[in-house]
C-alpha cells in the first residue's frame, strides 16, 4: 500500500508535465485542499472516536481569518494560512474543552452548534465579515494555477505525512486506546481529557491550513 502510494504521490506532481489544463487543475488542487480537512476529521473522529459533526468550524475560522489578515493588513498567504491555522487550534479549544465529559450521539450534536454559532457571528457583524456576501477581492494563492498546484499537492503529500506518523506514533496508539474504551483506558492511567483535547487541537490546525489554503485558492471566504 506504501508502493501504491508513493507511485500516486509522484503521478500527481507529475501531472503538469502531461497536462496544464486550467479546469482540471483546479479540481486537482481543491481535491488536495479537501483531502487534508478529510483527514483531519480521520485524525479526531476515526481515531480518538470523538464523533465531530461541527468540523468545517476549523475550516471557516481559518479562512476567515486568512482572508481578514489579508484583506486588512496586506499580510501575504505565507503568513495569513498559518495564522489562520492557529486560530482554527484556538476553536479547537474552545470546542474541546466544553465537549470533553461529552460522548457519542450527545458530543456528536454538541458539535453541531459550534458552526451554526460562528454563522450567527458573521451574520452579527457585517461591518467586519461582509455578513451574507463573504469576503471578497483578497490574494489569490500564487500567481499562476501551476504554482497554486505546487502549493496545493505537496502541502497534501507533506501533510498527510505528518498526520499518518502521529497515527502511528504513541500518541496514536493512545488515541486508539480511548476510541475502544474510555474507562479502561482511564483506568490504566492514561489521561483521557489531555489526549481528547490535543486530538481536537491537532485537527483544527490541519483543517485550519486547508481552509487557509481555500480562501486564497477561490479568493473569497463566505459563509458556506
Amino acid at each position: 500500500s506504501r508502493t501504491v502510494a508513493m507511485l500516486i504521490c509522484l503521478l500527481l506532481l507529475l501531472f503538469p508535465v502531461i497536462s496544464q489544463e486550467p479546469f482540471i487543475l483546479r479540481v486537482l488542487i481543491l481535491a488536495a485542499i479537501f483531502a487534508i480537512f478529510a483527514a483531519s476529521w480521520y485524525l479526531l473522529s476515526g481515531f480518538t472516536g470523538q464523533i465531530n459533526f461541527g468540523h468545517a468550524l476549523f475550516f471557516g475560522v481559518a479562512a476567515y481569518t486568512a482572508a481578514l489578515l489579508n484583506l486588512n493588513l496586506k499580510l501575504e498567504p505565507w503568513a495569513t494560512i498559518p495564522i489562520g491555522a492557529i486560530a482554527a487550534v484556538v476553536a479547537g479549544l474552545v470546542v474541546g474543552i466544553p465537549c470533553l465529559r461529552l460522548r457519542g450521539t450527545y458530543l456528536a450534536f454538541a458539535t453541531l452548534a459550534f458552526p451554526l454559532i460562528l454563522l450567527g457571528v458573521v451574520y452579527a457583524i457585517p461591518n467586519i465579515t461582509h455578513g451574507e456576501l463573504g469576503i471578497y477581492g483578497i490574494d489569490p494563492l500564487s500567481g499562476s494555477r501551476v504554482a497554486s498546484y505546487y502549493i496545493a499537492i505537496p502541502s497534501m503529500i507533506f501533510l498527510g505525512f505528518i498526520m499518518w506518523k502521529i497515527s502511528d506514533s504513541k500518541i496514536g496508539l493512545l488515541f486508539h486506546a480511548i476510541r475502544e474504551d474510555e474507562v479502561t483506558a482511564r483506568a490504566s492511567g492514561i489521561n483521557t481529557t489531555r489526549y481528547k483535547l490535543l486530538a481536537f487541537c491537532l485537527s483544527g490546525i490541519f483543517a485550519g491550513i486547508a481552509g487557509g489554503l481555500y480562501a486564497h485558492f477561490v479568493k473569497a471566504a463566505g459563509p458556506s
